[in-house]
């Protein structure tokens, strides 16, 4: 089933009947849908849908067996995680990922690796040696940089207000699950990028840090951040996308609008295991 955007959009993502299967197992199936610029898009589904699964191939960490993915109109399917960053695509993941023995603000600037152009240019020799170089004799080019991507490392945590702020020298190992979530997604903005994959940003927060997360994720969408999403709290799912895919057993089973989603008779199905629910059911069923 495809669930392209407005032909007419300026489309960023192109995801056309990708697959990935595993010793047998189909995880995605043949999968098909359109990202456009500035649009927020969730896909939903339950455990073992596919979900992650499907981010790890757009994100690169994982390669399908069939099908074709395009970003801004380039073909990058089997691009390396590195090569994607660089084109401004940016991850997180389910289970939250940062450098416990780095501070926060260390955490959030390894975001900016390839932003750092100027740390990478004019040195006649490469590797070990021009790193040995840049520590002894660091030119003023690479040292204003540096300064400046500090400069935007505080004001990306500076976002997360009194979350973050206050331990912006802490190392991350000693946060709550809860902060280690919002490192590893300031360290993602902090690449500048021009889609945000979040998968499952509110995992472990309570109902007043899920209500801070939806905020920041809706001004970030009103600057015009292209969002895909995974999520299970489905108030936030209708809040903030514009559309959504379900997925289930690595197949699209609904797509459209929110609201259209919720009630739709194979989405409620694919939660509760039949069709004699609602949608109030559905999103107890998402939210648990």
């Amino acid at each position: 089933m495809s669930t392209n955007a407005n032909p007419e959009a300026d489309i960023l993502f192109d995801v056309r009947n990708v697959t990935r299967r595993f010793d047998g197992l189909t995880a995605v199936a043949g999968v098909s849908f359109q990202v456009a610029r500035g649009e927020c898009v969730s896909v939903i589904g339950p455990n073992g849908a596919g979900k992650s699964t499907l981010f790890n191939l757009l994100a690169g960490a994982d390669m399908p067996n069939e099908g074709v993915i395009r970003f801004d109109g380039e073909d990058v399917t089997g691009y390396a995680p590195e090569q994607l960053a660089a084109r401004g695509i940016a991850r997180t993941f389910q289970h939250g990922r940062v450098f416990g023995n780095l501070s926060v603000l260390d955490n959030v600037l390894m975001g900016a690796h390839v932003r750092l152009r100027s740390a990478r240019r004019g040195w006649p020799v490469a590797g070990a040696v021009a790193e040995l170089l840049r520590a002894l004799f660091q030119p003023p080019s690479v040292r204003r940089e540096e300064a400046a991507m500090r400069d935007a490392a505080r004001a990306v945590i500076e976002r997360f207000g009194e979350r973050l702020t206050p331990r912006v020298d802490q190392s991350a190992h000693s946060l709550s699950y809860a902060n280690r979530r919002r490192v590893e997604i300031a360290r993602a903005l902090m690449l500048g990028p021009r889609i945000l994959l979040l998968d499952e940003p509110t995992a472990g927060m309570n109902e007043s840090e899920t209500a801070e997360m939806l905020a920041l994720l809706l001004e970030l969408k009103r600057e015009g951040l292209t969002i895909l999403l995974i999520e299970h709290k489905l108030d936030l799912v209708m809040t903030l996308s514009d559309r959504v895919l379900v997925l289930d057993e690595g197949r699209v089973i609904a797509a459209g609008a929110p609201q259209e989603v919720r009630r739709d008779p194979a989405v409620i199905e694919a939660y509760l295991g039949h069709r004699h629910v609602g949608a109030d059911d559905i999103a107890r069923a998402v939210a648990v």
